[in-house]
């Protein structure tokens, strides 16, 4: 029995096949070209950063479209909008505020970096205004923090030595702040957020832990007026250095002036925690008030004559160029590049730890990628001004929430303040005591131990504790 004609319906459906085969063969032979490398990035960048919402058709459409972009990538646009004069006082007050506890604490951390003063002040000028035009964080504040200045004093010195050759120590410390910027950039471009989450709960902790103690025993240098200390991070090198050296440089004056100071510390912190107070103001307030007196009468008595440390070595103006003194012809770059990575994430770490914190408190949402792609462009600029590694800092941001401020002006009155400072004021900061530093560091550090997530961060904790900074984050 022959086939049964096809029906009208059964040849228009294989005409149709026969079509979508030929059409099929033609595409794989003269396939398009894939899209270059410039075109994925500039498709990620625009993923990243440009506000999702309907495509528009009209004829201003690129307009809003070039405008949308801008708002992704400088959130000051959007929220200036709304800004009214009459805010100003609170963030004014707020930005002082701040300035007055960032001083002695940039200083204390250049210190804890194994840099010149000045450095610390620096960094709490550029990083913070590039912070205030791209960041999307309403109330942190920037600058140095002690975790990033001991893991920068932990592994750059075995490079280079910083007594041996401080030039060459500093030069280094801003090429490691280049590499640390571009990563933290390149981790926001391309969404890389994952990478800071990788970190674990436990083991960020337990690495905080660590290091806090380990930044503690650092600060004896300080607190016993010592001028000679091991460049080693582990607590049993720094106890048998303190055991050695505070035999043959005991200043008394140091200690009594710097354990006075950390007892006035803990106690009125306690006291405002056990009075369950709203503004961690108070706490901050008198302490730098305080601080600054201590640093009046030393400079009046010239205490320094009677054996009473004191910072010295501090260069005013504003930040200086430090384009010619990157690093990248010489035999450390690969170490730099390591460093910065491993700076890049733990700053990255504690700043978007810190960031959620106050953003959850106030009911917005922080993005990570954004905050990554602004702190890489912080550090960036900050290692072109003769700055280092800076993030944010949770004790600053805490008295940044306290005193009331909701968008990041605080910052921009902060470092206008300590320009001022760098200016005007830098021959009595000459004669802060070292003890008062190490005093203030010292303070910070119970915040960063967690009695009670301890068990499962023990392999991270004792790494950093009793070998390096290094080890407890390959623990980790």
């Amino acid at each position: 029995m022959g086939s049964l004609p096809h029906t009208a319906a059964e040849a228009q459906q294989l005409d149709l096949e026969d079509s979508s085969r030929t059409e099929r063969v033609q595409w794989l032979i003269n396939s398009p070209e894939p899209p270059s490398l410039w075109q994925e990035l500039v498709g990620t960048v625009k993923g990243s950063l440009l506000t999702p919402g309907k495509k528009n058709s009209s004829s201003n459409a690129k307009g809003k479209h070039a405008m949308s972009f801008l708002r992704g990538l400088f959130p000051i646009l959007s929220w200036g909008r709304n800004y009214k004069a009459s805010f100003f006082k609170h963030y004014l007050m707020a930005g002082l505020t701040l300035a007055s506890l960032s001083i002695p604490q940039s200083i204390g951390y250049a210190n804890l970096a194994k840099l010149d003063p000045q450095y610390g002040l620096y960094t709490s000028v550029v990083p913070p205004l590039i912070y205030a035009v791209m960041g999307s964080s309403r109330e942190i504040a920037i600058g140095p923090v002690a975790v990033v200045s001991m893991l920068l004093s932990s592994m750059i010195p075995g490079l280079v030595d910083p007594a041996i050759d401080p030039i060459g120590y500093t030069s280094l410390v801003f090429t490691v702040t280049f590499f640390a910027g571009t990563f933290q950039a390149i981790f926001g471009l391309f969404r890389l957020g994952f990478l800071v989450d990788f970190l674990s709960h436990a083991a960020v902790v337990g690495f905080m832990a660590g290091a806090a103690i380990v930044i503690g025993l650092q600060q004896l240098k300080g607190l016993f007026g010592l001028s000679h200390f091991t460049t080693k991070t582990d607590v049993v090198s720094v106890l048998t250095s303190v055991s050695k050296s505070v035999k043959h440089e005991w200043y008394p004056l140091n200690f009594v002036l710097g354990l006075s100071f950390l007892v006035f510390l803990l106690v009125a912190r306690f006291i405002v925690r056990k009075k369950k107070q709203k503004a961690l103001l108070v706490p901050s307030n008198s302490s730098s008030i305080v601080s600054h007196i201590i640093t009046l009468i030393v400079y009046l008595t010239r205490a320094d004559n009677h054996g009473v440390k004191i910072v010295k070595h501090l260069k005013g103006g504003l930040n200086p160029s430090s384009v010619h003194r990157l690093q990248f012809n010489g035999t450390h770059v690969a170490e730099a590049a390591k460093i910065g990575l491993i700076s890049a994430i733990v700053a990255l770490t504690e700043a978007i730890a810190v960031g959620r914190s106050f953003a959850s408190i106030n009911g917005y949402h922080l993005d990570g990628n954004k905050e990554m792609l602004a702190m890489g462009f912080m550090n960036l600029a900050g290692s072109l001004t003769s700055c280092y590694v800076a993030t944010g800092s949770f004790s600053r941001t805490a008295v940044n929430f306290s005193a009331g401020c909701k968008t990041v002006v605080s910052n921009i009155v902060m470092a206008i303040t300590v320009i001022l400072a760098l200016e005007l004021f830098t021959r009595l900061l000459y004669y802060t005591p070292v003890a008062i530093l190490a005093s203030i560091i010292m303070s910070a550090l119970p915040g960063l131990i967690d009695i009670n997530e301890a068990y499962p961060c023990l392999g991270a904790f004792i790494g950093v504790l009793f070998k390096s900074v290094e080890i407890g984050l390959l623990v980790a």
